[in-house]
């Protein structure tokens, strides 16, 4: 996000995934220092096989991603707001992956606006998956085992290793179910936060959730952020919330009926203040 004080507007079109829905926050126990039953690598190997197969099974179904940025004021009441929700789904015949826009309201944030990297963290941070093609980028280190709901977890610290220029990358903790071995909850922010020239490009702490879809796969349904951006223009509190739902696996003989598509218009672009 930048600061509406500094910031160029950037055009911005949605690729995104989505999800199904979970409100409330999970029960958590305490961090337990409990060394784990087979060797830490062992447990890694394991979970980053079974989420390179969830990240291809996820590719594989339809849904509705409903996102809500908020501006907050000092009381946390809502200034402006931007909302999008759209459809993830398949086009002629399952050979065309697409994104329909069904309700987009006017964007009434004043005070930030939402970046080509808002987007992408949106797509590939928030939802974080930690698959055999990313697992190389990352330090992985194991800090003990805890409960979340009924949900025996190993827990993880995750940071990038090398931060390359143009790319964005996970910090925080993850918690992997200790039987599913599949990531069932995230905690952490995207990183590096961008400041180049005049321009503040910054983001928020975040939360996301998953839920076992079809009895097997543990898809992302529910991300939250509440954090104040230290912009050089001043603090900005943002909150953020992403609903995933009615995930549904794509079957190609079978006739998908969605809400009706609605047409946004892209804002001009403007240029920097000085």
């Amino acid at each position: 996000m930048t600061s509406n004080r500094i910031a160029r507007w950037l055009p911005i079109v949605f690729l995104v995934p989505a999800v199904s829905v979970t409100d409330g926050w999970a029960q958590e126990g305490e961090l337990r220092d409990e060394p784990p039953p087979i060797p830490v690598e062992q447990i890694i190997d394991q979970f980053v096989a079974k989420e390179t197969e969830f990240a291809r099974a996820r590719a594989n179904y339809t849904y509705r991603q409903d996102i809500t940025v908020h501006e907050l004021d000092a009381d946390d009441r809502v200034g402006g707001e931007y909302r999008m929700v759209s459809e993830i789904l398949f086009e002629d015949n399952g050979r065309t992956r697409t994104e329909r826009i069904v309700f987009a309201p006017p964007n009434t944030l004043d005070r930030i606006q939402l970046t080509p990297q808002d987007l992408e963290r949106y797509e590939s941070i928030q939802p974080f998956v930690m698959t055999e093609a990313e697992v190389h980028l990352y330090d992985i280190e194991y800090v003990g085992k805890q409960q979340i709901d009924e949900i025996d977890c190993y827990v993880f610290e995750v940071g990038p290793r090398v931060m390359e220029d143009d790319e964005l990358y996970f910090e925080g903790r993850i918690w992997v179910d200790d039987l599913d071995l599949q990531i069932v909850k995230t905690f952490g922010k995207t990183v590096p936060d961008i400041r180049d020239g005049d321009q503040d490009n910054l983001f928020p702490r975040f939360e996301t959730y998953r839920e076992q879809i079809d009895g097997v796969y543990w898809f992302p349904t529910y991300t939250r952020a509440l954090d104040t951006l230290e912009f050089r223009t001043g603090p900005v509190r943002i909150r953020e919330v992403i609903r995933y739902e009615d995930y549904q696996r794509f079957e190609a003989d079978v006739s998908l009926t969605f809400g009706e598509e609605v047409e946004v218009d892209a804002p001009e672009a403007e240029e920097p203040d000085n």
